[in-house]
């Protein structure tokens, strides 16, 4: 007998069950493909080799995942894209390449709720995902947009899918606690002209100018607020960090596929 699958007691006869490794056990990464171009593509290529090599104990070449990045543009006749690559494992190695309509950037600043939760192995873009899902839900149910995470120690660490940073006057500060690199993130700092890695504990909130989110969709989607047991922090409008972040990025060209 082989493996087969069932939904709602029906039998799947076009799904492979080995896409299921692709969701148990494995790493991945999201882009926004615009006019066949990517932010930081060199960057996925780098995580998905690193992660593979951690995860798997082999390497992942770059010119196999650009093949099959290729193949979704040419199969999708279009080069505005949104592309998630999971990497999962049998005997083999697999690319699981999913392909959908390219998703615009917010335009509404979000208000947090802060969490204490540590991802595990937070290094890693792993499948594992049920518990930033699981607080997000629970910051919407509570009236929010999203969960922020912290430390025990209180250290502000990471959003659900974004990472963070803060800003004062032009000048930005990003979380020493440990977190994903996020390729936006990476992309922003191999911009600036300087930046700060530092601890920053929740009552140094009201310190700040202003807070951003970064992930593969928002480039620096603004923070309205973040609420912790101790109170909320509100932050304003604030031009010289959203200039800063302006300028980085458009002298950051986008790399072909």
């Amino acid at each position: 007998m082989s493996d087969f699958l069932l939904l709602d007691g029906a039998l799947l006869r076009l799904v492979d069950p080995r896409l299921l490794r692709a969701t148990s056990y494995g790493h991945f990464t999201s882009m926004q493909v615009r006019d066949g171009q990517v932010d930081g593509l060199d960057l996925h290529f780098e995580r998905l080799d690193r992660s593979t090599r951690e995860v798997f104990g082999r390497p992942l070449p770059e010119d196999r995942v650009r093949a099959d990045l290729r193949a979704a543009l040419d199969q999708a006749g279009s080069g505005d894209l949104s592309i998630r690559v999971n990497v999962f494992a049998d005997d083999e190695l697999h690319l699981l390449t999913r392909v959908g309509l390219p998703v615009a950037p917010g335009t509404q600043p979000l208000r947090l709720l802060a969490y204490q939760h540590e991802r595990a192995v937070p290094h890693l873009k792993h499948t594992g995902t049920f518990d930033l899902t699981y607080y997000a839900r629970a910051a919407k149910q509570a009236g929010y947009d999203d969960a922020v995470f912290h430390t025990a120690t209180g250290e502000l660490s990471e959003a659900s899918i974004w990472n963070i940073c803060f800003a004062r006057g032009p000048h930005l500060v990003f979380p020493a606690a440990p977190t994903l690199p996020g390729i936006r993130q990476q992309v922003l700092q191999r911009g600036l002209e300087s930046f700060d890695t530092s601890p920053i504990p929740l009552a140094d909130l009201p310190t700040y100018d202003a807070a951003y989110l970064t992930n593969s969709i928002d480039p620096a989607l603004p923070v309205a607020s973040i609420t912790t047991a101790a109170g909320t922090t509100t932050y304003a409008p604030h031009p010289p960090s959203a200039t800063t972040i302006t300028k980085t990025y458009a002298s950051l060209p986008a790399q072909p596929i």
